[in-house]
């Protein structure tokens, strides 16, 4: 069951960017009671494909993955995200269904505002107005870059970019390995290929010694090496 916090709720709304940047405390504060903040556990699902919207969810500690149901139910990784970033943005405004669902990577807080309180806020406050649109120019950009670049890729560049993205965007632990933990139908569910093929291409990476594993954890042995097999595709790298 997801749990709502009881202390201060600022401490959390604070470590989204977005908010910090363009709403001071006092005004959060006259909202207060219209923000929820929550928490999940490990494997939670916080938003169901298909369901109200129930406004935007930010992310204040820990990681997520936002995914789409795809032909005959096969899970589609749209997007990980970790802290300060945003989830459910595409179900506000005029849409009334959630058309992705998301769950919880590590144990996470997050922060949610209804669309009604969210659509007050940008009527009143033009800078934060100006930085969501920003971000949606944003995704719409690396929507359609992805689009283009798995069209292009090989099974094998498109495992190798997915691995590359995920050490861009969470960095290594102290031993190495990538700091997301993923199963490896989850690799393939955001590569856009099988969980067979993500084997045999990760089997094929280990042994030329690119890579090393340790039960579902990854290591890439030499980021650089790897980044100039797929450098022309140079999606994932800059993002």
């Amino acid at each position: 069951m997801i749990k709502k916090a009881h202390n201060n709720p600022l401490s959390y709304i604070n470590k989204v960017d977005i908010i910090k940047k363009n709403v001071p405390d006092d005004y959060l504060l006259s909202i207060i009671d219209s923000i929820n903040i929550l928490f999940c556990r490990k494997g939670q699902q916080f938003i169901l494909e298909g369901t109200p919207v129930s406004g935007l969810f930010f992310i204040c500690e820990g990681k997520a993955k936002v995914l789409k149901t795809g032909i005959n139910g096969r899970e589609q990784i749209l997007r990980f995200v970790t802290e300060g970033e945003i989830v459910g943005h595409r179900g506000f405004g005029s849409k009334r269904q959630y058309e992705i669902s998301a769950f919880a990577l590590d144990d996470t807080v997050l922060c949610n505002f209804s669309n009604a309180t969210l659509e007050k806020m940008l009527r009143e406050i033009p800078n934060l107005t100006y930085d969501f649109m920003m971000f949606y120019a944003d995704e719409l950009s690396k929507s359609e870059s992805k689009v283009k670049a798995i069209a292009q890729m090989t099974v094998r560049e498109k495992v190798i970019d997915t691995l590359l993205y995920i050490n861009r965007k969470f960095g290594e632990n102290l031993k190495g390995y990538l700091n997301l933990q993923l199963s490896r139908k989850e690799i393939a569910g955001f590569a856009g290929t099988t969980e067979e093929q993500v084997i045999r291409t990760l089997s094929s990476l280990k042994k030329e010694e690119q890579i090393q594993t340790l039960g579902k954890r990854i290591k890439i042995v030499n980021v650089e090496n790897l980044s100039k097999e797929i450098s022309e595709h140079n999606f994932f790298i800059n993002s």
